[in-house]
């Protein structure tokens, strides 16, 4: 493997100053949320960007992306005007310093997720982890799930040692996924004996791939009680009764729209009677698949695009 030290650069002010702040007491949370991977609602997305507009951010690490992206199948926005090139939006991987509505720093790692070098991108974090003394590294995103809307949302919590998720509930059994840049790190902190744990926030299906703040409430309140950090959630609050408010909308609009989610809200009371079962979707021969489900709403979400009423 090539050194990892030379894909990244630290800002020396930010880390002496970084420094000074936890000389006297444990080291700094990290939290992860890169984009890349599937991130439902964009939960992951929108943690990020609360953290760093909410709270404030002073940039410490750098990653090098170009050593990291594949420009071919995810190539960054450019905008044209009229007759020439005005603007590049810079691909960006990077960590900040945030500090919490206390004054608490912690770090924050985003941007895009790496393409290649995985296991050089996996070290240099680890690299980090161990020069800023980081006692818990904390990751975040969002998967879509056969649930509706409109009950409580849930998490799949996920963790390097099972003491650090005790209070979860346990959703799944054992399933093989495709890999994420996010889910080695954590594998590899664990290996190396670091604490690092993850929340998979559940979307319903049918909201994927529409911005869904609810979801990343979820997700800081989890960051909150797992790390004690005051992440000021409730910022978020009115985005996503914003958002309810609209998805409810649609829902009335359509009493096709209603019988699914109706379908979904039967599936989860089950489950949730149930919660020894290891799948979320309870056995039912009389509902519908959620690929069934999904489709329906996906039908009906097409048809509203051209009045721009997709929920967002």
């Amino acid at each position: 493997m090539l050194d990892p030290s030379e894909i990244y650069d630290v800002d020396a002010q930010a880390a002496a100053h970084l420094a000074q702040r936890v000389r006297d007491g444990a080291g700094p949370v990290l939290v992860h949320a890169v984009r890349g991977f599937v991130d439902a609602g964009s939960a992951g997305q929108l943690v990020a960007e609360h953290l760093t507009e909410e709270l404030g951010a002073t940039r410490l690490v750098t990653f090098d992306v170009d050593q990291l992206l594949d420009y071919r199948s995810r190539r960054p926005v450019m905008t044209f005007d009229s007759t020439t090139w005005s603007d590049y939006a810079d691909p960006e991987l990077a960590v900040d310093v945030v500090e919490d509505a206390a004054g608490v720093p912690f770090l924050l790692l985003h941007g895009v997720e790496p393409d290649v070098q995985w296991e050089r991108y996996v070290a240099a974090v680890r690299q980090i982890v161990e020069r800023f003394d980081v006692q818990l590294t904390v990751g975040v995103h969002g998967v879509p799930m056969g649930i509706p809307h409109t009950r409580p949302v849930s998490v799949t919590a996920h963790a390097t040692r099972p003491e650090l998720v005790a209070d979860q509930a346990s959703w799944f059994g054992r399933v093989q996924v495709p890999a994420s840049a996010s889910a080695l790190l954590e594998l590899r902190l664990g290996q190396s004996g670091h604490d690092a744990m993850g929340f998979a926030v559940h979307v319903p299906h049918y909201l994927a791939q529409s911005a869904y703040p609810r979801a990343s409430v979820a997700a800081l309140h989890g960051i909150e009680r797992a790390t004690g950090l005051d992440l000021r959630a409730g910022a978020l609050t009115e985005a996503a009764q914003e958002a309810e408010r609209e998805i409810e909308r649609q829902v009335a609009g359509s009493e096709e729209v209603a019988t699914v989610v109706r379908a979904l809200e039967e599936q989860y009371d089950a489950f949730a009677r149930s919660i020894g079962r290891t799948s979320l979707l309870a056995s039912s021969t009389d509902l519908p698949t959620a690929d069934e489900l999904g489709a329906e709403f996906e039908r009906f979400l097409a048809e509203q695009q051209g009045d721009g009423d997709t929920p967002r």
